[in-house]
């Protein structure tokens, strides 16, 4: 078994390395290839979650499983909140192939995701970003969105607004011009991110303007909460995994109060292999609901596992 610590993953994948990654994986869900077992999440107490994320990809020869969850408590020990490791098996025998540093992959993974929507979903000529949050994954999130539409600002908004600084630098280091502006300001953006891990819906209806899309990138378990419920049910909908949008997603509460259907919700897979069109018309506010899955966290993993051999980098271990 190879041992990839996370103090080699930087140098081992990209994001662009991470978006062919997840839209490789994607696709294979949208054509029957592969497919993420159920999640198992447990509430430690203090805020404290963890869990399991895994999956089996039969055309990139992928089995594992994630581990890991949030410690709100590790930012006062100088760690960020999200810790995970991710585990790699041979899918023929079950022999454990890989044991994988999963922080930065997270980060990475989810922010690939949220750019395969806005590349595909958002309108062509979008040139105001909104982010709602500023968090660790905020970064991510703000540069590669850039690397996918030619924005020319970018506004934000967090519930704590001493945080924004860290995420303006970020904008400048992409050379856009960055505001901090309320919520109902960003009903000025073409394209939205939302990254919290908030409980309560922040960005409502009413923020959004029509031909919006919309990448809501913070909920991942049972009574998280981002946008309005309204929000959801007025866009076309657009899902990592149905399964996992409604039950740990944004859309589980819309589905909940029976605004929604859930079988009118699109894999964004089925886009990317052309079974459905995306945006149909230039008002349609469309939606992403990133809920991450275990699939991605196997791909970007296993491209890391692949580099290392590559480079002689890793530790092997007999078992």
């Amino acid at each position: 078994m190879l041992i990839v610590p996370e103090t080699l993953i930087a140098d081992l994948v990209s994001a662009e390395d991470a978006f062919a990654a997840v839209e490789a994986t994607f696709a294979a869900m949208a054509r029957g290839e592969a497919c993420n077992f159920p999640v198992v999440r447990e509430a430690l107490g203090e805020g404290r979650q963890y869990g399991f994320k895994s999956g089996l990809d039969r055309a990139g020869d992928m089995l594992g499983v994630k581990a890991g969850g949030y410690f709100p408590g590790n930012a006062a020990r100088g760690m960020i909140n999200h810790q995970s490791t991710v585990f790699l098996f041979d899918p023929e025998t079950g022999l454990p192939r890989a044991m994988v540093g999963g922080n930065l992959l997270t980060a990475l993974r989810t922010a690939a995701a949220s750019a395969i929507s806005i590349d595909r979903l958002a309108r062509p000529e979008a040139r105001v970003l909104g982010i709602v949050g500023a968090g660790h994954q905020a970064a991510f999130q703000l540069r590669a969105a850039a690397r996918v539409r030619r924005f020319e600002r970018v506004i934000g908004w967090n519930l704590h607004p001493e945080m924004l600084p860290r995420l303006a630098a970020v904008a400048a280091e992409v050379g856009l011009p960055f505001e901090a502006v309320d919520l109902p300001r960003m009903r000025e953006a073409e394209v939205i991110v939302t990254i919290t891990s908030s409980p309560a819906a922040s960005l409502m209806a009413a923020h959004v303007s029509p031909g919006t899309h919309l990448a809501c990138m913070g909920t991942d378990t049972r009574g998280k909460q981002e946008v309005d419920p309204a929000l959801v049910a007025a866009a076309t909908v657009f899902a990592d995994e149905v399964a996992q949008s409604v039950s740990i997603g944004e859309a589980q509460h819309a589905v909940a109060a029976g605004l929604l259907d859930a079988g009118a919700i699109v894999p964004i897979g089925r886009v990317l292999t052309g079974d459905h069109p995306g945006r149909s018309r230039a008002e349609e506010i469309t939606l992403f609901d990133g809920t991450g899955v275990g699939l991605q966290d196997l791909a970007v993993a296993a491209m890391a596992v692949r580099r290392a051999v590559e480079r002689g980098l890793g530790t092997q271990v007999a078992l």
